[in-house]
């Protein structure tokens, strides 16, 4: 059976919101909020006339207005007009809007616009579902394509440490070579030198 909705309100950052739902985790669930924001006295449950009637025409959904302003709640609103560097919010020109009493919402209503809410709710939750499981694909993918780049990558270092080391050795057997021949030259050409000096005396 659904559960009767209550009116919670809170402000957050520009906007004072509103928002027909059956509790209070429902209520910091639609506004986005981190954390629990009734326990620390920035929310709460309201029976304003004018707030409740807002909230009860589209129950689940996040109503505003400007924040500190007293006009309607809407689900689209303005943000609040500032003057003097956003120090002072301007004066609103319209008069006050007139308190009226509290809506008469019968019992039926009030269980229709319940069950909307948790209609509402069921398909957002699945929207939520579907993005998190598109999100977790899209995740994987990339996992999968990051561990190929890094397989690639790694194969590349060993071929490149492989090649170094055969070219060390190459080098080193060279340079053993080069010395042995230097040795070898320098034997043979005193060799050669002290013939040529025989012949020249």
């Amino acid at each position: 059976m659904a559960r009767k909705l209550k009116t919670h309100q809170t402000s957050l950052g520009f906007y004072d919101l509103a928002i027909a739902a059956p509790s209070m985790k429902a209520a910091l669930e639609a506004w986005g909020a981190g954390s629990n924001l009734f326990h620390q006295g920035f929310a709460k449950e309201t029976d304003d006339p004018d707030v409740v009637a807002a909230a009860m025409a589209k129950p689940g959904v996040v109503m505003k207005r400007p924040a500190g302003s007293s006009g309607p709640f809407a689900e689209h609103a303005d943000l609040p007009d500032l003057e003097d560097g956003g120090t002072k919010p301007k004066k609103s020109r319209r008069p006050e809007p007139r308190r009226r009493t509290a809506p008469n919402i019968s019992v039926e209503d009030s269980r229709k616009a319940a069950a909307q809410f948790e209609r509402d709710q069921k398909r957002r939750d699945a929207e939520r579902r579907r993005e998190d499981a598109t999100r977790d694909k899209e995740r994987a993918k990339r996992e999968r394509l990051v561990a190929k780049a890094q397989a690639a990558l790694d194969a590349a270092q060993r071929e490149h440490e492989e090649r170094s080391e055969a070219l060390d050795a190459e080098r080193r057997n060279l340079e053993k070579r080069v010395g042995g021949e230097d040795a070898r030259w320098e034997g043979e050409r005193k060799k050669l030198k002290g013939a040529l000096r025989r012949a020249r005396e």
